[in-house]
């Protein structure tokens, strides 16, 4: 029964009341019931990947003459606001729902028909128009590599620049200057602070290689595959138009999967990535615990440098001050080392013809890529930027 808080939406298992402000519709609705199990709603990151996707897709069907112009468009325009994150509030599918991430999709579905039948002044459908030729099945293994993709370029590589960047910096600063080396943490033969620093340099540029190496592979999309990856119901010329579409709108050069039953029922390029940012994690670990050794004292311990004091280390010994940054990003580290396990475990959770973690994977990568972002950035400014000889 509606109320004045609600309408009645309608889907294949019968009628459900909705809150009467949602954008979204019936299995939104029934996601919302099903799934509480408070993982959070899925990150923005992914929501706009699900928006970019929407509204390449209605392009592409535009140019295969299976959507009308005015249809396309009113499709197009409410999937753009979708991807600019003006409508983050009508995404509340939880993390740990349907391994297959289908109720996010049709969140997206629902969402973007409400939006563009509003613009268009007549119904607009879920499934047919907006889902046309597609299938959660490659949508959202798409979406999860669009995600990632973005985030990579346009946060986690320049904030490795930034970290390589002020590496090379204070090792030139410091390339006279003599200390002790230390192995098993006894001394050792000495070294310059200029060549310890050209390790972490070192450490960072080849975790940023390996990464980009990996990147390469996220840009080969499953959309075209639909639910097995055979295809069925997708136009022969789609995948290539979606592509080109979405390389258009995101400056980024996609295309599709050589295999879209691989794409399916396989992660191992989500895996990839997922090991390649524990790599990067491994390696902020280890520069965060030289600085820490290296700053610890300043009258007992090493004492070699003096890194940038930041707040009050103690509220009971005046005067203390510790290096909260380090600290912070080995936390971050050992943070995305725990996400990279739940992903590996997830990339296993596939039969057949689909992996069932999907949401799970897309969750772990984009918490995982940004953190790595943070990190590099913080260490890089807050630390490596300001420590004193």
């Amino acid at each position: 029964m509606s109320s004045p808080k609600t309408r009645i939406e309608r889907d294949s298992m019968g009628e459900l009341a909705v809150p009467i402000e949602a954008r979204w519709g019936a299995q939104t609705q029934r996601a919302l019931q099903n799934f509480k199990l408070g993982g959070g709603a899925m990150p923005r990151e992914f929501i706009a990947a699900l928006g970019l996707i929407k509204q390449a897709a209605a392009r592409a069907n535009e140019s295969l003459d299976l959507l009308p112009p005015p249809l396309a468009t009113a499709i197009a325009t409410a999937a753009a606001e979708v991807a600019a994150g003006q409508h983050d509030q009508q995404f509340p599918v939880d993390i740990f729902q349907t391994g297959s991430g289908t109720s996010s999709n049709m969140n997206a579905n629902e969402v973007v028909a409400n939006l563009a039948a509003e613009r268009l002044g007549s119904p607009v459908h879920p499934n047919d128009h907006v889902n046309l030729g597609q299938s959660s099945n490659d949508v959202v293994p798409t979406a999860i590599h669009v995600s990632v993709l973005l985030l990579w370029q346009r946060e986690l590589q320049p904030a490795l620049q930034v970290l390589v960047a002020s590496l090379a910096r204070r090792e030139a600063e410091l390339a006279s200057v003599t200390k002790t080396g230390r192995t098993h943490l006894m001394d050792a033969m000495p070294l310059t602070f200029g060549q310890e620093i050209s390790a972490w340099r070192s450490q960072v540029v080849l975790a940023e290689a390996r990464l980009s190496d990996a990147a390469a592979r996220l840009a080969q999309l499953a959309q075209g595959g639909t639910a097995v990856g055979t295809g069925i119901n997708c136009h022969a010329e789609f995948p290539l138009r979606f592509c080109a579409e979405l390389s258009r709108l995101t400056s980024v050069r996609f295309g599709p999967a050589s295999n879209y039953f691989a794409a399916l029922s396989s992660q191992a390029t989500a895996l990839e990535w997922s090991a390649q940012l524990r790599g990067l994690a491994v390696e902020l670990l280890k520069i965060c615990n030289d600085l820490r050794w290296m700053n610890s004292g300043p009258l007992a311990g090493l004492g070699e440098i003096e890194l940038p004091a930041l707040q009050p280390g103690s509220s009971i010994m005046p005067g203390k001050v510790n290096p909260v940054i380090p600290e912070a990003v080995a936390m971050a580290a050992a943070q995305i080392i725990g996400w990279d396990s739940a992903v590996t475990i997830a990339a296993q959770s596939g039969n057949f013809q689909l992996n069932v973690m999907l949401p799970l994977i897309a969750n772990n990568l984009i918490c995982a890529t940004r953190l790595s972002a943070a990190g590099a950035r913080s260490l890089a400014m807050q630390a490596i930027d300001g420590f004193n000889v």
